[in-house]
């Protein structure tokens, strides 16, 4: 569970759909941005898909039927992706035969929607595709469904961000806008320069997810982002108007470090 507040530091995910049949096209769009996902653009073939690329290096996600009017059909749109981009991408598909189905292994989809589709699994079928992306996997079996806990916890590194989980979508929160993490029981909040998000899992876990140059541990309770810290003493680190306890564990560590900022 999170806050409902929303700041700066925060932004929303920026997806890009390519879907040939207009309709659907649009509903995909409409159930997303009710649901707090940017739509950066519509493209109804490979072509379009790859100039709207170009022109936004902020592009998060894709979302991208197999059978597409034009020169290049899906699968070989995400054969370019791949090529070009460092992006995550989920393949729309319906039963389709088994040699578009080895077709689309090969260029290791994130995720899948089968259609016909309700607004819950478009949402399911992005958080999967960008914690596999996350954790560097692929759906290899586009045809067999799989057990997905759309409630579950998911903080994920991407591109330099943490993309955390708020209701039923996600939030962009950039690395550098995160100030420091504090455990408290079984819960762990991420303090940011403008809001806070509270999730139900260990410090540990998240801990897991953030580069090991950028944040250190200086308590059990405690992980600060080391380019927050704007002084010290004591024992203790400040933040803004924060005081960050420092444990005798770590004490010699963090203080050698900050010594040398």
């Amino acid at each position: 569970m999170q806050t409902d507040k929303m700041f700066n530091s925060i932004s929303k995910v920026k997806l890009l759909i390519v879907e040939d049949e207009i309709l659907l096209a649009n509903d995909i769009a409409n159930k997303l941005s009710d649901n707090n996902y940017h739509i950066v653009g519509i493209a109804d073939t490979a072509k379009k898909a790859l100039e709207i690329l170009a022109k936004n290096h902020d592009i998060d996600m894709i979302l991208i039927d197999i059978i597409l009017k034009g020169e290049f059909d899906g699968i070989e749109l995400a054969r370019l992706v791949n090529d070009k981009y460092s992006i995550p991408f989920l393949f729309l598909t319906s039963h389709a035969d088994s040699y578009i189905i080895e077709r689309a292994k090969s260029v290791k989809p994130h995720a899948y929607l089968l259609k016909p589709f309700n607004n819950r699994q478009v949402c399911i079928a992005i958080e999967l595709a960008l914690k596999n992306f996350s954790n560097k996997f692929s759906e290899n079996e586009i045809l067999d469904k799989r057990d997905f806990d759309s409630s579950e916890n998911q903080v994920l590194n991407i591109k330099d961000s943490l993309f955390l989980k708020k209701n039923h979508h996600f939030e962009r929160v950039r690395l550098q806008e995160i100030l420091f993490l504090k455990a408290d029981s079984n819960y762990c909040t991420i303090h940011t320069n403008s809001d806070r998000f509270i999730y139900s899992v260990g410090l540990n876990k998240v801990e897991e997810q953030l580069p090991v140059k950028r944040f250190m541990r200086v308590h059990r309770s405690y992980v600060v982002n080391i380019s927050s810290v704007n002084g010290f003493e004591g024992n203790m680190l400040f933040i803004g108007d924060n005081k960050i306890p420092v444990s005798k564990a770590h004490k010699d560590e963090v203080f050698k470090l900050f010594r040398t900022i």
